[in-house]
């Protein structure tokens, strides 16, 4: 755990002050104004854009529906946050994979009424 008042670290680096007025500026405001969120979860490695946006979401308790192609691991802690997960082939049929993402907000929509 680090010191919020700490002098020397990645907050002072330009380039990172840059980078997180963006985030403020651009992603914040479009997830304060959506109902929910469809997270496209990469393949593999560690997609830093995927995980601000995932956290950001998390806590702004946003449904979360993470969409994830056949056969691909799903990491435990996505599977505790995410409302729904959606495994689509993109290649195969774009209506079937949309369909698909249309059911599951109507799920979480459903659960979200009672």
């Amino acid at each position: 755990m680090t010191d919020d008042k700490q002098t020397d670290g990645v907050e002072n680096d330009p380039l990172f002050q840059e980078w997180a007025g963006r985030v403020r500026r651009d992603l914040v405001p479009k997830l304060e104004d959506s109902s929910a969120v469809v997270s496209l979860v990469p393949r593999k490695g560690h997609d830093v854009k995927f995980a601000v946006e995932l956290g950001l979401s998390i806590m702004m308790e946003k449904p979360i529906v993470a969409v994830v192609t056949p056969g691909m691991h799903i990491p435990r802690g996505l599977a505790k946050v995410a409302d729904e997960i959606v495994e689509v082939d993109w290649d195969a049929d774009m209506d079937r994979a949309h369909a698909s993402i249309d059911a599951a907000f109507k799920r979480i929509q459903e659960r979200e009424d009672l």
